[in-house]
């Protein structure tokens, strides 16, 4: 009599401390409505319910098999509670709250980068690899409660490592390319509009697809690079953390110049620019630094500072123009290379 008190009272611990997980779950997502990111929400709702029976049916199974005799009270279907079957119940439970995830996770982010493309290809290749997550998920869960029951899986998983050689060999590209985009997603690196650079490659980005980043170079060329490769190389982001941009103008003046005369022209330069152009800041300061003695120049660095990182060349073109004039007003020779050649008789 003891046996069956405690053995219900576990079973009703069990389900109040369900109880209590759904509810910390739905507080966490309630919480996890508030940020950016969707991971969270995905990973909470995934968990939440197999994780609620997943307690029930532990707390029952400890009941029934610690203070009960299975076979005095099942009888024949005592075998219902040994510990294999019980095994292949919680990888059910798994099963069930991964491939939630995988789901939930290549539909939320597949679906919006497919939005941003024009054509219905990506849509396609997203409902694709919605239903592939779910079978691999799941068949490998099979799998492993054949081998749980000890059922010979051998011809199975021969099978199936042809037919997965073969989908893999030829989904290989899509997959990574997915799955770099969702990681491009998560990370965020850059975004939409902002200027970066990867590898060799310097533009503004005009779309985030599910296999394929797209930016518009300079010259207004459009430059496609997969995802993969993306999400593998270095990235130089020009808009972040905020977008102004530091641009360093070389100077050169001839052996024989006023440095200090040089150095108060350019910070008069780079006041103007800052109080008549719209492209650059006051703050912070430009500043120039007298940097080396040349072989046929005195070498001199004007730092001064742009609004955003796409006026850099118009920030150049006054200052350089404003050099001109300011050093023939001057008379401030800006050197050339040249070589001088004696010639003894």
């Amino acid at each position: 009599m003891n046996s069956i008190i405690y053995g219900s009272a576990l079973i009703v611990a069990g389900v109040l401390a369900a109880f209590v997980v759904h509810e910390v779950f739905r507080w966490l997502q309630k919480r996890a409505d508030l940020t950016e990111s969707k991971l969270d929400d995905i990973v909470l709702y995934s968990l939440d319910k197999p994780l609620c029976i997943f307690i029930i049916l532990g707390s029952a199974w400890i009941a029934v098999t610690l203070f009960v005799d299975p076979a005095a009270v099942l009888g024949e279907y005592a075998w219902l509670f040994s510990e294999k079957y019980f095994t292949a119940v919680a990888i059910l439970i798994a099963a069930w709250a991964v491939s939630s995830f995988a789901y939930s996770f290549v539909s939320l982010y597949g679906r919006w980068m497919a939005s941003k493309t024009e054509t219905d290809v990506d849509d396609r290749i997203i409902r694709l690899l919605e239903v592939s997550a779910r079978y691999v998920v799941w068949f490998i869960a099979i799998l492993m409660i054949l081998q749980t029951l000890e059922v010979d899986i051998t011809p199975l998983i021969a099978g199936a490592g042809i037919a997965g050689l073969a989908v893999a060999l030829a989904a290989q590209d899509i997959i990574s390319n997915f799955f770099g985009g969702a990681v491009i997603l998560m990370d965020k690196p850059f975004a939409v509009n902002d200027r970066i650079k990867i590898d060799n490659y310097l533009g503004d980005v005009l779309s985030i697809g599910p296999r394929s980043t797209r930016i518009r170079t300079m010259d207004y060329q459009m430059i496609t690079i997969p995802n993969s490769k993306v999400a593998s190389s270095v990235i130089i982001n020009y808009a972040m953390p905020d977008v102004k941009l530091k641009i360093k103008v070389p100077i050169s003046v001839a052996y024989g110049s006023d440095v200090k005369r040089v150095k108060e022209i350019l910070l008069e330069i780079a006041g103007e620019a800052a109080a008549r152009s719209e492209c650059v800041l006051c703050d912070p300061a430009p500043a120039v630094y007298f940097l080396e003695f040349a072989d046929s120049s005195l070498n001199f660095m004007l730092v001064i500072w742009a609004k955003a990182f796409n006026l850099a060349w118009d920030v150049q073109d006054y200052v350089n123009t404003r050099v001109c004039e300011r050093f023939a007003e001057e008379g401030i020779e800006i050197p050339f290379p040249q070589m001088d050649i004696h010639n003894r008789h």
